[in-house]
């Protein structure tokens, strides 16, 4: 039997975007969400928990509970009709859907609402540098109605460029009092669809994602986190933030999460670690592996 979560957790993951929308809107013509006032790109943490829902159920073959399921006339099953699958159990539901056990849900079932809150939480994400909103008109090839001889325009919004930091908690303690069992092993397959998974959105909205840093800091104490990991990491370039093109043109100043993560040394049981070969790391202005300055802790180098 895997093994229930004990320990808390902190998970910082950075992908960048080239050429493609990472999360529409769709009240604002699916414009990729920008905080107006910064120019910062926002990802919600919905879409990221879709990449991770995504990648278990279709490259995993794991029961994922919110997922996209439509009956023969094309009408989206309701979450009243997919308790069916599940003979209306809640148990049944948290015991068999690892999207449950990891995120939780609301589940109204026979006049009662059961509500879970998920030991995994996110932040939404944002972009480390100010981004170009980018407009693109096109044309298509086929006609898009029978009446008409030729085809028609296509338009989008963009970001030639994107690099984005996520945060998120396993907390423990909200998975033990509402007695989900969440396991190392969901975990474990969280860290995995969230590398893969964002490698593997390849649409034509979607296509040019990146995973580039995944880091998990696993506590030794009970409760004890060091928080914001995400605001302790920021870019070096010699270009405008909007002129950013690839990962390539910055470098990933850690300098403030190398020292962060040393002042909480002995409460840290280990740190879990990925990164991508194209990323370039400094500390104090002066590149460095990040390996060697994890010296002294428990490393895990990740394999996904």
């Amino acid at each position: 039997m895997a093994e229930i979560v004990k320990n808390r957790s902190e998970i910082l993951f950075l992908y960048d975007v080239t050429d493609a929308n990472p999360n529409g809107d769709p009240i604002d013509e699916n414009k990729p969400r920008i905080d107006e006032d910064t120019g910062i790109n926002i990802v919600t943490d919905v879409r990221l928990k879709r990449t991770i829902r995504d990648y278990l159920y279709e490259y995993k073959g794991l029961n994922v509970f919110v997922r996209e399921i439509r009956d023969e006339d094309g009408n989206l099953w309701t979450k009243e009709k997919r308790l069916i699958d599940f003979n209306n159990n809640p148990q049944k539901i948290i015991e068999q859907c690892i999207d449950i056990r990891l995120f939780g849900a609301t589940i109204a079932v026979e006049d009662k609402t059961i509500t879970l809150t998920g030991p995994v939480q996110f932040k939404f994400g944002r972009s480390l540098h100010r981004v170009d909103l980018t407009y693109i008109k096109g044309t298509t090839v086929m006609p898009s109605g029978a009446e008409k001889k030729q085809g028609t325009f296509t338009e989008k919004y963009i970001l030639p460029y994107s690099l984005i930091a996520f945060y998120g908690i396993v907390n423990e303690n909200a998975a033990k009092l509402q007695e989900i069992p969440l396991t190392e092993s969901d975990i474990d397959l969280m860290i995995e669809a969230l590398w893969n998974g964002t490698k593997n959105l390849i649409s034509g909205s979607k296509f040019g994602q990146m995973p580039r840093l995944l880091m998990q800091v696993i506590s030794k104490d009970n409760n004890f986190y060091i928080g914001e990991l995400d605001r302790r990491v920021s870019i070096v370039s010699d270009k405008n933030d909007e002129e950013i093109r690839d990962i390539s043109e910055l470098k990933l100043d850690i300098t403030k999460l190398i020292n962060a993560l040393k002042d909480n040394k002995e409460r840290i049981e280990k740190v879990r670690l990925k990164y991508d070969e194209r990323v370039t790391f400094t500390v104090n202005g002066e590149d460095k592996k990040i390996e060697d300055l994890l010296q002294g802790f428990k490393l895990e180098m990740l394999v996904l």
